[in-house]
């Protein structure tokens, strides 16, 4: 077992982290930008470490500078987190190449589920179902039409490298191809570097839907079933649930066999997220995370285990500390991830933290890393919290979050707490009817 692990993140996913370190017995190491030295990962961890000013690209994507504090400071392993550089192959392999352990997949698979193109070719040739569209990069608009006529209206026309909805058009019919092609492209090119895109059949109602695997690197894999991320806004989840509302068991154990089936093949080290576009009773593949996903904790909390430590144990060779026969799913969680921002834009709102009280009581975990007084930079994302609830069932569990939202305060800065106190009195939410679409057409409603 590691006697040292850096973590290079910030804010509670690195909290997180540091938590199961310590509960291990492991030193931690926290990494942080000037904007960042009163932190409360800062303050949590063992040993704490400067890695630059406020930019990210100078401190927290800064691989040179991460590489040196592990050198500084003698740490044997890197938890990356999840954000910046948690799917950077080329870093894991300059930290595989100076001999320090990544705790996650190798740079070879993080290489290939990075790359939309290579990762559905790999997916379908293992025998996970994939959404119709074109075998790799779609060179021009002519190459374009022929696709979208071969698989019919309306398609998705997507960047291969990239993420969080950029470089992503739909075109309904074959009069709206062109400009959706070609502002992908655009799109992909200022975003990524890369303007390749693909095209796949857009489906109309579909949930988003994830299973969550995991693999010894020795050719066995497990999953833990999957979760609903479908309220979605701009392509970014706001509240995700786990068991999703919509799946039976016998076709949550079918998808998460194929799944974990699918990971052990290729010898799989680590936490995985296989997520798919779910409509009428079919999955069809649209990427692989290589990492851990924010919306972890709902996993955590139905199958009682610590997904943080199942990473470092693996990592560290003791592999897996249960079988598949191990997880029995315990009844229903629900997270609602907790922005700084100003409704109803959703406009980033940094600032001072005058009062921070956390909700408690039974079934109700609030990770952040917020404290009374605390400023939150301007420099990075706006996830400033996540409260998770688990109840026996969806009903409890909803029952459970619309108690602990009224206890929750953030005092000082506009956050999303309030739109989750009105998505818990609509009917649709209640009776878990909702699409991919839902929320956006929702928000626009509202707006009028």
């Amino acid at each position: 077992m590691f006697r040292k692990i850096l973590v290079a993140n910030r804010g509670e996913i690195a909290l997180r982290v540091i938590r199961a370190c310590r509960e291990m017995g492991i030193s931690s190491v926290a990494v942080h930008s000037t904007a960042d030295a009163d932190a409360m990962h800062v303050r949590m961890a063992d040993e704490a470490i400067c890695i630059g000013p406020p930019p990210a690209a100078e401190s927290y994507l800064s691989v040179p500078n991460i590489i040196s504090a592990c050198e500084i400071t003698g740490a044997e392993a890197i938890h990356p987190g999840y954000g910046f550089l948690s799917e950077n192959a080329s870093f894991v392999q300059v930290v595989e190449d100076h001999g320090i352990t990544f705790i996650g997949p190798s740079s070879a698979h993080i290489r290939v589920m990075g790359d939309k193109i290579a990762a559905k070719e790999t997916m379908k040739a293992l025998g996970v179902p994939v959404v119709p569209g074109s075998d790799g990069g779609v060179p021009d608009i002519e190459a374009a039409r022929r696709i979208g006529a071969q698989i019919g209206y309306p398609v998705l026309v997507k960047a291969t490298a990239g993420g969080g909805g950029r470089g992503m058009k739909v075109a309904r019919s074959a009069d709206e191809l062109e400009i959706a092609f070609r502002t992908a492209r655009s799109e992909a090119k200022a975003a990524f570097g890369n303007d390749e895109v693909y095209i796949e059949k857009y489906l109309a109602r579909p949930r988003h839907i994830e299973v969550q695997i995991f693999g010894d690197g020795k050719g066995g894999a497990v999953h833990l079933g999957e979760r609903d991320c479908s309220l979605q806004r701009r392509h970014q989840k706001l509240f995700e649930e786990a068991p999703g509302p919509t799946i039976d068991a016998a076709t949550r154990a079918r998808i998460g066999r194929t799944c974990a089936e699918a990971v052990a093949r290729i010898g799989y080290s680590g936490a995985g997220t296989i997520e798919f576009l779910y409509e009428d009773g079919a999955f069809f593949f649209i990427e692989m995370n290589t990492r851990l996903q924010v919306e972890h904790p709902v996993t955590e909390a139905i199958f009682g285990v610590d997904l943080v430590r199942e990473q470092i144990r693996v990592a560290s060779g003791l592999g897996l500390s249960f079988a598949q026969d191990d997880l029995v799913l315990n009844g229903h969680a629900v997270e609602v991830r907790i922005n700084a921002e100003r409704l109803p834009d959703f406009a980033p709102c940094p600032g001072r933290v005058k009062v921070f009280h956390a909700p408690g009581g039974l079934g109700v975990r609030m990770d952040s890393a917020l404290y009374g007084g605390y400023a939150i930079p301007p420099y990075y994302d706006s996830l400033i919290g996540k409260l998770i609830v688990h109840g026996r069932d969806r009903p409890e569990a909803l029952a459970r979050l619309r108690r602990a939202l009224g206890e929750l305060i953030i005092d000082g800065i506009d956050t999303t707490i309030p739109l989750f106190r009105e998505l818990l009195d609509d009917p649709d939410i209640a009776a878990g009817r909702y699409d991919i679409h839902w929320l956006e057409t929702w928000l626009a409603a509202k707006r009028g």
